[in-house]
């Protein structure tokens, strides 16, 4: 008996309809055993019977990432700087650097800078600083009421600062350095 079976299954799977036959049962028989666990109920299929969409967004909320409301006004206290001519003052201490102590370069930044930058700047050599001279205004991004983001442009880059204004005074409170 087993020298007949291994005949027969010899014999199927050296033609091309006996592989074609047994591939037909093996997908009749996974579909058959699906059907006998589904509970019975239908699913839509990819064409004409899918359901109309559904929209599970409010369409009056505004979830953009450019907000339609007007950009924050800085606030500052009355007799105090505004933040675009505290950011040139601080631009224009920065690049006068030439034939001068570190300690005095460091005096004239003072006046506009937190305490947190004063401590950072100590022992800075003012002969390191990559620019020479103040180019244009700066252009000013406010954040928020009491922080705004400046840019100065220089002779060989641009100076960023940030300027913060806790009381409505603006300092200068972080700088980064962009060469041209």
């Amino acid at each position: 008996m087993a020298g007949f079976i291994e005949r027969s299954l010899t014999g199927i799977f050296r033609s091309r309809w006996g592989v074609a036959l047994v591939l037909a049962g093996i997908v009749l028989a996974v579909v058959g055993i699906g059907r006998l666990f589904s509970d019975g109920r239908t699913t839509p299929t990819l064409g004409g019977d899918s359901p109309a969409a559904v929209i599970s967004v409010n369409p009056s909320e505004d979830d953009s990432v450019v907000s339609s409301e007007p950009p924050p006004t800085p606030k500052t206290s009355p007799g105090r700087a505004q933040p675009e001519a505290v950011a040139y003052a601080f631009a224009s201490a920065w690049v006068d650097h030439s034939d001068i102590t570190a300690k005095k370069w460091r005096d004239r930044l003072l006046p506009n800078a937190t305490k947190n930058l004063a401590e950072q700047l100590r022992g800075v050599d003012p002969a390191r600083v990559p620019a020479d001279r103040v180019i244009g205004r700066p252009d000013l991004v406010a954040v928020n009421e009491s922080m705004v983001n400046a840019v100065v442009t220089m002779d060989s880059g641009k100076l960023s600062l940030r300027l913060v204004a806790p009381e409505g005074h603006w300092l200068v409170d972080g700088i980064d350095w962009e060469a041209a």
